[in-house]
């Protein structure tokens, strides 16, 4: 009887809410439809209007990149990750954390530049003072200056000399794409520079403590597993990650 009274109660909820759906009066709910096509225009200005946003969504579309090569990204996520493969924890701090914590020092660093940016090029143009042109190219020389500072005069000569341009005279002369990866040479060679000296400290401590091991007779004892701990006692007294961030914004000065 337990087993037809709960086959009955079952049937009777599914026939209910069948004839709930059947006899319900609420219009089906519309969903909106995006798309994107290729069609005829009548006057040259929307050609010319989607041909920018076209070029738009390409430049979004790079921007990480273009965020990398032009700023000073390279040159901070190298550090830490130097910083990182030093104390010997390979996968501590996570690699999403350091890759944040670069952004926010580019960020940071590049503030003034973004500033000047901002000030020069984009309130102008939003304004309608200045043109779409004007503003690109007011925007691209706050960036070639804050190359300009950053990059060694012999990695300019060295990407100078694999081009056929006369020898430069003046910043001006020197083209973009020249311009950028011989930053780029610089900020990688600045990198290691500071990478090396963050590795001194910890190698000392990895010899003393194989030194130790091996007065001991222990040669079967990584001597990673023991000299850790005192990476990272060392790391934490100093205050190593302000050392670190502080060396990093100064070397931009």
């Amino acid at each position: 009887m337990a087993k037809k009274a709960v086959i009955l109660i079952l049937a009777s909820l599914i026939l209910l809410f069948l004839s709930s759906s059947a006899f319900s009066q609420e219009p089906p709910l519309v969903l909106p439809k995006i798309t994107i096509e290729a069609g005829e225009v009548d006057e040259p200005q929307e050609l010319v209007l989607s041909l920018r946003i076209l070029l738009l969504l390409t430049i979004l579309s790079l921007a990480p990149a273009i965020l990398i090569m032009v700023t000073s990204f390279t040159r901070i996520v190298v550090v830490l990750g130097f910083a990182r493969n030093a104390l010997g924890s390979p996968q501590i701090p996570p690699t999403a954390v350091l890759v944040g914590l670069s952004l926010f020092l580019t960020f940071f660093i590049m503030a003034p530049t973004f500033g000047e940016i901002q000030e020069n090029a984009l309130s102008p143009y939003l304004a309608g003072n200045i043109t779409q042109e004007e503003a690109l190219d007011r925007g691209v020389d706050s960036l070639r200056n804050f190359m300009f500072r950053q990059t060694q005069e012999k990695d300019l000569a060295l990407l100078v000399s694999f081009t056929d341009l006369p020898r430069p005279k003046t910043r001006s002369d020197i083209p973009t794409h020249v311009l950028i990866p011989a930053f780029i040479l610089s900020e990688l060679r600045a990198a290691f520079t500071l990478g090396f000296l963050i590795y001194i400290p910890f190698l000392v401590i990895d010899m003393v403590v194989a030194s130790i091991l091996m007065s001991m007779g222990m040669m079967m004892l990584p001597p990673v597993m023991i000299s850790l701990p005192f990476k990272l006692l060392l790391f934490v007294l100093v205050d190593g990650w302000d050392l670190v961030a502080r060396g990093l914004t100064l070397s931009f000065r």
